[in-house]
């Protein structure tokens, strides 16, 4: 009777067990998935899951990628769930690691700041008058586009304290406000008590060069403005050579950066997009000097050893030693990993990922992995990650 008993116990504990590891991998993995062209879909470093894909025809979407579905199954037996899978062409790019100067302009100019303005009646704000913020992209003022710091200040100087409509920008929203400047009398001039960017330059690593087409990702995050912390809309940018003179190393709690200098001011490509996932655009030649690899899709990445090129002296990328230590493959920024620098002499060097290195590909197993994103500030030796899918979407 109690061995009834205890095989029972043992039997219900073995189905809880089973039930709760379904319900965690249905909460972990995602709904749709990128295959190379005719090839299954195997998870690297998820236990006990397998795929069947859809024998039904496939559906074309837009660039000429196919469509299935595929149910997922515990062990082979136990329905998770049916996500979608993509049949493409799997991506050979040249892995990245050389620094890149970035040079932005806005698209319009952003408000980083409110201030007062010194009338004869007192200290007014005309622009938090009008309902403008910080954050703001200011895109029109009577109809005329704004491009600089000049255009603003010419406007409204000749307005001559006549109220004006300004277009600006709020997050995806366009509204038009009505601003009417104030006089200055220790100025001596019409102001509207903001102040405004147009423009910033920066040191980033390039993650990829698509030979196909001509393209590069870098970062892996977006450049955000310093004062409001938005991310920057871009019109257009260029990207120009970099030289890495020295290293401030990071510590606990105190991130370290890459300190480095445009080598000229030589157009080397053109940057166009600004977004989540990192900053893209074009280069004017292939980088030398580096041969392609095979793009790793999410589902093939696992914990474990890699490797990063990053440039930490000079202008060529060296490779180093990483742990991965966490994958999410559900996550749909830029944080997909955690991964940890292992690498002694790297670390001696930097005290791990610091700022700057931002961008560098990480490589495991012949195929390029992801990129670096972002430091943990209170222990430098580890940080997040994004995959080169992701980017490459």
């Amino acid at each position: 009777m109690n061995f009834f008993k205890m095989a029972a116990s043992a039997l219900a504990l073995t189905a809880a067990s089973v039930l709760a590891l379904s319900g965690y991998y249905n909460a972990k993995l995602p709904d749709s998935y990128y295959v190379s062209d005719g090839g299954e879909l195997n998870f690297s470093d998820v236990f006990g899951v397998t795929a069947e894909i859809s024998g039904a025809e496939p559906v074309s979407l837009s660039g000429g990628a196919m469509e299935r579905e595929a149910e997922l199954r515990l062990f082979g037996v136990l329905p998770l769930k049916t996500v979608s899978v993509c049949s493409v062409d799997k991506p050979v790019l040249i892995p990245g690691g050389k620094p890149f100067g970035i040079l932005l302009r806005a698209e319009g100019v952003l408000v980083v700041n409110l201030g007062e303005v010194d009338t004869a009646n007192g200290l007014v704000c005309p622009a938090s008058d009008a309902g403008i913020r910080t954050g703001d992209v200011l895109l029109e003022i009577n109809g005329t586009e704004i491009t600089s710091n000049s255009d603003i200040a010419e406007k409204i100087s000749s307005l001559g304290g006549k109220s004006a409509e300004v277009l600006l920008r709020r997050d995806e929203e366009e509204l038009t406000l009505s601003l009417t400047p104030a006089y200055s009398v220790n100025a001596g001039e019409y102001k509207a008590g903001m102040y405004v960017r147009d423009s910033c330059a920066g040191i980033g690593t390039m993650t990829y060069y698509n030979p196909e087409n001509g393209r590069f990702g870098g970062l892996g995050h977006p450049v955000c403005d310093a004062d409001t912390g938005s991310i920057m809309s871009i019109s257009h940018g260029e990207v120009v050579g970099v030289s890495i003179s020295g290293v401030k190393k990071g510590e606990a709690g105190s991130p370290g950066e890459l300190h480095g200098s445009f080598t000229s001011r030589r157009t080397i490509g053109e940057l166009d997009t600004n977004c989540e996932r990192g900053l893209f655009g074009t280069l004017n030649a292939a980088p030398s000097g580096v041969g392609a690899i095979p793009m790793a899709l999410k589902q093939e990445v696992k914990c474990g050893a890699a490797t990063i090129l990053t440039t930490i002296d000079g202008t060529e990328p060296r490779e180093y030693a990483i742990e991965i230590e966490k994958i999410d493959l559900r996550e749909s920024g830029s944080k997909n990993m955690v991964i940890k620098i292992t690498d002694a002499e790297l670390l001696g060097a930097t005290g791990g990922i610091v700022q700057g290195m931002s961008g560098s590909p990480i490589i495991q197993d012949g195929q390029l992995v992801g990129a670096v994103t972002h430091v943990f500030v209170g222990d430098p030796q580890r940080g997040y990650a994004i995959f080169c899918e992701k980017m490459l979407e």
